[in-house]
């Protein structure tokens, strides 16, 4: 009986685990297709609303306010009703805005949007604390594993948003609203992960604040925060004008969608690799300048380029820089901290406020587009931020902690 009772276990704890991945992965799939499915699909939401180009740049920049206030609140609802329960909330906020922003109504456009970044927000800061604590052993496996997930998923999006609103003829409603499904599978998968008792031995990721507030008198700590939110910056303003500088090109809007995905696409394999180089050197000031160099070139190269090929190797340069500065944002966070406290101090505070300053960025590029009726200065200006970028980034990269 005791063999039974052992053997029955083992399969419990089996399919546990199994379902635990598949929620890991289903939650990765949310977290970015509902932001990189509105790029290509930006210009017929604001034909068909009648708003300006910095107004609808706003459908990009309340997910990130929402990201920049919600980061510290979400680790307290985990702590508070387990961090499954608190990733099915996620989903649940993320699923209403969805589907709330798919009506054709300004209101609803900008009110559903907001639920949207509150949705990932949860997740995003929740999800690697799921992981560290129900896979203990293999973080690093499952954090390459969720990373590509989330940015495949998000390539396909920006693919796919006109093809579905143009090509079936459905519409930007629908071509956003698709996105529902994965939020659907992965409330119903965390529905049954949530039921079970909080565990133990669960990681208290709670950003509190250190004492007489420390972190935020830490130079190093400012310059982790500003290289994370200038990069995001870049990151944001590029998911929501990339295509419609690409249409300049006389590309047609179809192809200016999957030239935004394949963007994606060629950033995928340096989000694997910068955060093994940044691991094995004690500074990562190179590595900063490296990815300013194909971010300055790709821009510049938007700039002052004529012509499809020029516009293509661009592309691939933007997608290089982005693909790898974002994840050497996030070694950042581990790096200049001696341990899991001050990483989570660090964290919160680098999360709201790069958030916070990343929300700026695609708005105030569809402003410059607003009063200039043309891409050059837009485009000088993320040369100007790709040159901010390293100036912080070389101070972040020293060896050196944020509370020495």
């Amino acid at each position: 009986m005791d063999v039974v009772n052992s053997n029955t276990k083992k399969e419990i704890s089996r399919m546990y685990r199994f379902l635990m991945f598949a929620g890991i992965i289903m939650v990765a799939f949310n977290l970015r297709p509902s932001i990189t499915s509105v790029g290509p699909v930006i210009g017929m939401i604001r034909d068909d609303i009648g708003l300006s180009n910095w107004s609808v740049g706003i459908i990009t920049s309340l997910p990130l306010l929402a990201f920049a206030f919600v980061s510290p609140i979400a680790p307290k609802v985990g702590n508070r009703f387990s961090n499954e329960r608190a990733l099915l909330i996620g989903l649940i906020l993320l699923l209403f805005g969805i589907a709330v922003r798919s009506v054709t109504s300004v209101t609803l456009l900008y009110v559903g949007t907001l639920f949207v970044g509150m949705g990932i927000a949860f997740c995003n800061v929740l999800l690697p604390g799921v992981i560290k604590e129900k896979f203990p052993k293999k973080v690093e496996v499952m954090t390459g594993i969720y990373s590509t997930a989330m940015g495949a998923i998000a390539a396909t999006a920006s693919g796919l948003s006109i093809p579905i609103a143009k090509g079936l003829g459905l519409g930007w409603q629908i071509a956003l609203l698709v996105w529902a499904i994965p939020a659907v599978i992965g409330i119903v998968i965390w529905i049954y992960l949530s039921k079970g008792r909080r565990g133990k031995d669960q990681q208290d990721l709670e950003f509190v604040k250190s004492k007489n507030n420390q972190i935020w008198r830490s130079p190093l700590a400012w310059q982790v925060a500003c290289f994370m939110g200038f990069q995001s910056f870049l990151f944001y303003v590029t998911i929501s004008w990339l295509p419609e500088i690409i249409r300049d090109y006389g590309a047609s809007i179809a192809t200016a969608g999957w030239m935004l995905s394949f963007m994606q696409v060629i950033s995928l394999p340096f989000s694997f690799l910068v955060p093994v180089l940044a691991a094995r050197t004690k500074s990562q000031g190179w590595l900063v300048w490296l990815l300013a160099f194909f971010a300055i070139a790709g821009y510049g190269g938007l700039l002052f380029g004529n012509g499809y090929a020029a516009m293509i190797v661009s592309v691939i340069f933007i997608g290089i820089a982005l693909g790898g500065i974002f994840p050497l944002a996030l070694a950042f966070l581990g790096m200049r901290s001696k341990n899991a406290r001050q990483a989570a101090e660090l964290s919160g505070m680098a999360q709201s406020l790069g958030y916070l300053l990343a929300a700026i960025g695609p708005i105030f590029i569809g402003y410059l587009y607003d009063i200039t009726h043309n891409w050059t200065i837009p485009l000088i200006t993320l040369i100007g931020v790709a040159f901010v970028v390293i100036a912080f980034g070389s101070f972040a990269g020293r060896d050196k902690y944020v509370l020495d």
